[in-house]
């Protein structure tokens, strides 16, 4: 275990000493802040001349403030709000992508993090060359990932297109093969956000039973949607963010229909 800026990094599965419990994710008294520029340059060699004459001038921006949240194995929690409320910066901070300001947290375990599909991927490699590829860079050998191959290739619906390169797919072809790849690690934590927003009905219902399966199984995850149907599909417990604030957290039919009616009661006022 190692600490910075009182960011807590787990770095092995059984935690080192540290006594957990049954927890798998917490989140204790999270913020995250950004420095936004007052002023915008129009040209990089602006940026630097400014910045070098100590010219340049940042606002403060709390992406999160006091966040705090603890999930067991099996727990399924939903992450709602309007855009901007901070959700997908909580799944990047949960994710290690990015450190939080202020608070601590604690994950135990492999972490599938389907936060920006695709990103991984080389666009000039085929979709067969990037499974094995990725693969690789998660620590799998190619014997267990030949063995993978053919489900994970089905389950993506890429059948016909495996040695296509990756930079001829559309985007939801490209999140097909992101979510395929990201469910053979069987993963502790799934972390996503709008997994489930791409492919047709049948393959958004095809997720939808994998993700609960996962659950099923003892896995945790964090899911961000816009889609409350969604949301209470998957997810046993929900937390609502305003402008980076929780506002409500428990029962995720009872948050869903809270965030609901405060959407309706704001258009009202406008």
């Amino acid at each position: 275990m190692k600490r910075e800026n009182d960011f807590l990094y787990l770095e092995d599965s059984k935690g080192k000493g540290h006594d957990s419990g049954n927890i798998s994710v917490s989140v204790s008294d999270v913020s995250l802040m950004y420095n936004l520029s007052r002023e915008r340059e129009e040209r990089l060699k602006e940026y630097f001349i400014n910045m070098f004459k100590g010219k340049l001038y940042f606002d403060p921006f709390w992406a999160l403030q006091d966040v705090s949240f603890t999930l067991g194995p099996g727990d399924s929690l939903g992450i709602i709000g309007q855009n901007g409320a901070g959700k997908s910066s909580l799944l990047k901070l949960i994710s290690g992508i990015i450190q939080p300001t202020k608070g601590r947290i604690y994950t135990k375990g492999v972490i599938a993090p389907m936060v920006e599909l695709g990103g991984g991927f080389d666009a000039n490699m085929t979709a067969k060359q990037n499974i094995f590829f990725m693969g690789a860079m998660h620590g799998f050998s190619k014997k267990y990932m030949q063995e993978r191959y053919s489900d994970i290739i089905s389950f993506a619906e890429l059948e016909e297109f495996s040695d296509v390169q990756v930079k001829k797919f559309s985007s939801g072809m490209t999140s097909k093969l992101a979510f395929a790849l990201a469910m053979i690690v069987e993963p502790d934590i799934v972390i996503a956000d709008e997994a489930l927003s791409v492919g047709d009905m049948n393959f958004k219902l095809k997720c939808e039973k994998r993700l609960r399966e996962i659950v099923d199984r003892g896995a945790t995850i964090l899911f961000v949607s816009h889609s409350l149907e969604q949301v209470k599909k998957v997810c046993k417990r929900s937390v609502w963010l305003e402008q980076g604030r929780i506002m409500m957290q428990g029962n995720t039919e009872e948050v869903c229909e809270a965030y609901k009616q405060f959407m309706i009661d704001k258009r009202i006022m406008e």
